[in-house]
């Protein structure tokens, strides 16, 4: 029963990250224009105003995880806390999750084509390959590996104060993205590659699998065994006799 509620909170979660995560160049450029920042001309204040959004995204997307007892959107990021020996889960659990994850993502793919104004629709489309399909998915595998060893290092290893640890990942999240934008997307998230995908109708490709699926997982776990190996968990106390 665990497994099928914590299943139920990834497709919940991943539903809600991805229809609000879709609106970030939308709101991007409405703030811009508002305080009267040309994105063409000013690039870093663009994305400062973007990074600003993904911290507020990413706080209170922590906040709703707890809320759903421990909920992730990305199944990169818990097969990487797998991999690297913490959290609850095991093979079975994962098993339940990625089809919920994805599931979850399909839904808010679909569910912000449907609400978001016309006018605006140009902006959407997700993660799409931009070169080859070897470069590609070694750019995702090497993006996923980064995020990965960030995420583990910034939550286990990096400062207590909860709201510097959000800036952090925001800002690692946000450079990431841009360094991806002219391989993959970039996306760093099977699930949400594969709702657009779906929409766009080559979500059962050779490609999509690839550079989307194997790649990023491939790089999630090694991240974590990397992890682990640069920063080894304590020996556990054995009572003594």
């Amino acid at each position: 029963m665990g497994m099928i509620k914590a299943a139920i909170g990834d497709a919940i979660i991943t539903f809600l990250w991805v229809f609000c995560a879709s609106t970030l160049g939308i709101f991007t450029s409405i703030i811009s224009k508002y305080v009267g920042v040309d994105s063409g001309n000013n690039i870093g204040a663009t994305l400062l105003i973007t990074t600003l959004l993904v911290c507020v995204l990413v706080f209170i997307f922590n906040w709703i995880g707890d809320i759903l007892g421990g909920a992730s959107f990305n199944p990169t990021g818990s097969a990487s806390f797998y991999a690297a020996g913490l959290g609850p889960d095991n093979l079975f659990s994962l098993a339940l999750r990625f089809p919920a994850q994805t599931l979850g993502a399909m839904g808010g793919t679909l569910a912000i084509l449907e609400v978001v104004p016309q006018k605006y629709k140009h902006m959407l489309g997700g993660p799409s390959l931009k070169v080859d399909v070897h470069t590609g998915a070694i750019a995702e595998g090497v993006l996923t590996f980064i995020i990965s060893f960030a995420v583990l290092f910034i939550i286990l290893r990096g400062p207590a104060n909860s709201l510097l640890k959000t800036w952090m990942l925001s800002m690692t999240t946000v450079a990431l993205v841009v360094a991806g934008s002219g391989y993959t997307g970039p996306s760093m998230n099977p699930a949400n590659a594969f709702g657009w995908a779906y929409i766009r109708n080559n979500h059962n490709t050779w490609e999509q699998f690839y550079v989307y699926w194997i790649c990023p997982f491939v790089g999630a776990i090694l991240a974590a065994w990397v992890f682990r190996a640069i920063f080894p968990p304590p020996p556990s106390k054995q009572k003594k006799a």
